[in-house]
């Protein structure tokens, strides 16, 4: 009887928060207002990535039809010719946008290169996108909790202020029953707040054939993103008099964790592992580059070795004597070489970024919005290990692409018509067309789970340490009053 006694009143308190909620006009007027952004957030965003999606497709579709319809040309032209792919969308990218406005999107696939991806959407647009788009994804990390904070901070302290605290514990009522209550109001509050955002997701989840664990763990995510702020803010009221005292607390507190360090952090992270520039990268597989040999030159004397290697391994004395061009061959070997230095530039590059995500992880102890951001953009298919995946399978597929075109001049072109500059060898346009298309395939499901585990775990564990210290400071409020 007295546990069903105490559920009683834990819900006519949380009845009577609700109603004092609700008989604000502001607070009704907040959570309309919210509403409407999360659903002009979420058209908007569906609109941006489907149209972005089918621009896309557009161009692969018209770039894979170029390319197959070169006409017969020698095969080292078409390695100089190249090919174009473009990055598909996730179709959670709507929900959060992450960081693929920043990375670009069209990758130039050409022989002896290893380009990076261009053409970002920030680039591309006005200044206006680069302060932020209205997303989901930013209506829940950022809006979201400043509701909860102006609606919520006085929950307790107004109890307190009005006297109406003191007759509640002289009527029995114990002091964890009041808070419990005002916890469970205020989470059915940004319960509200969040239902049009889980029905974003589903709606995008569905439309691009997301998978269901993905979509899940993002409304997990986001779910204990505003139980924790529900939490923090009953937590503030229980800790300080005045309901003013405690707004400026939160809002400080917002400020922090919501605005100042995840943009603090990211600097500090850059500092601490500095990225080298574009240029000075270029200019140093330049240098290396070149020390490799010309592979255009069948003669020059860094590929001795490798032509005395093949002149044993065919039993001939002269090049002329192998059975396949000899400068076809020097084309592949300098292909091997020059794509094993991009890849250990690229390689560094993105372990230094890797190292410096790791020190913004390590600040989720300082804000869990760095963490909710790592699982949101993780599960949404845009952090930095979606693009590198992206630029990885591009960098494979332009390899294969001119390793086979230069296989074409070693097995279809003669080395004697090839180093003889007056006649105008080709090979048929059906070899262009064989080649397969590139088809991105997104990082396992697995994989994608275990990116975002530490960021879920900092959650959980932030939820844990203020619902435990609420807990602690809600049996000591009665002693407080009295």
């Amino acid at each position: 009887m007295s546990a069903a006694r105490g559920s009683n009143v834990v819900a006519r308190i949380a009845r009577e928060e609700w109603r004092a909620l609700f008989r604000d006009r502001a607070a009704v007027a907040g959570i309309a207002l919210l509403t409407m952004l999360m659903l002009v957030a979420a058209l908007t965003a569906h609109e941006h990535r489907r149209a972005a999606d089918a621009e896309r497709a557009r161009y692969q579709a018209q770039a894979n039809h170029e390319f197959e319809a070169q006409p017969d040309r020698h095969p080292h032209r078409m390695v100089h010719y190249g090919h174009f792919l473009f990055r598909p969308l996730n179709p959670l990218a709507a929900f959060d946008p992450g960081i693929d406005g920043f990375t670009g999107n069209t990758l130039f696939l050409e022989g002896h290169r290893q380009n990076s991806a261009n053409f970002g959407d920030v680039r591309q647009t006005s200044l206006l996108l680069r302060f932020g788009q209205l997303t989901p994804a930013f209506v829940l990390q950022v809006l979201a909790p400043l509701l909860l904070v102006f609606f919520g901070h006085a929950a307790v302290a107004r109890e307190r202020e009005s006297g109406t605290l003191r007759v509640l514990l002289a009527q029995g009522v114990r002091s964890r029953q009041v808070v419990v209550g005002k916890l469970l109001a205020l989470a059915g509050f940004a319960g509200l707040a969040l239902l049009p955002a889980l029905a974003a997701l589903a709606w995008f989840a569905l439309d691009g054939h997301a998978p269901w664990p993905l979509a899940m763990a993002l409304a997990a995510g986001y779910t204990g993103w505003l139980l924790l702020w529900v939490l923090a803010v009953v937590l503030v009221s229980l800790c300080v008099a005045r309901g003013r005292d405690a707004l400026l607390v939160l809002l400080t507190a917002w400020a922090v964790i919501v605005i100042l360090l995840p943009r603090w952090v990211p600097d500090m992270a850059n500092t601490a592992v500095a990225l080298p520039t574009r240029f000075e990268d270029a200019i140093h597989v330049q240098r290396e580059y070149l020390a490799q040999g010309d592979s255009h030159d069948p003669d020059d004397p860094k590929f001795a070795a490798f032509r005395d290697n093949l002149l044993k391994q065919y039993g001939v004395a002269r090049v002329e004597d192998l059975p396949v061009n000899f400068k076809g061959l020097v084309g592949m070997e300098g292909e091997r070489k020059s794509s094993e230095l991009f890849n250990r530039y690229a390689a560094a590059a993105f372990d230094r970024q890797e190292r410096q995500a790791a020190l913004i992880d390590a600040f989720g102890w300082a804000s869990p919005a760095l963490a909710l951001r790592r699982l949101s953009m993780a599960a949404a298919g845009t952090d930095l290990a979606s693009y590198r995946s992206f630029l990885e399978q591009g960098e494979r597929y332009r390899y294969a692409l001119i390793q086979g075109l230069n296989r074409l001049q070693a097995e279809r072109v003669a080395y004697a018509d090839d180093i003889d500059r007056s006649k105008d060898t080709r090979v048929s346009r059906e070899h262009w067309q064989a080649f397969p298309e590139f088809a991105f395939e997104p990082p396992p499901l697995g994989d994608t789970l275990r990116r975002m585990a530490p960021a879920g775990a900092m959650l959980v564990l932030w939820l844990a340490v203020l619902g435990a210290a609420a807990w602690v400071l809600a049996g000591r409020l009665g002693r407080a009053v009295r």
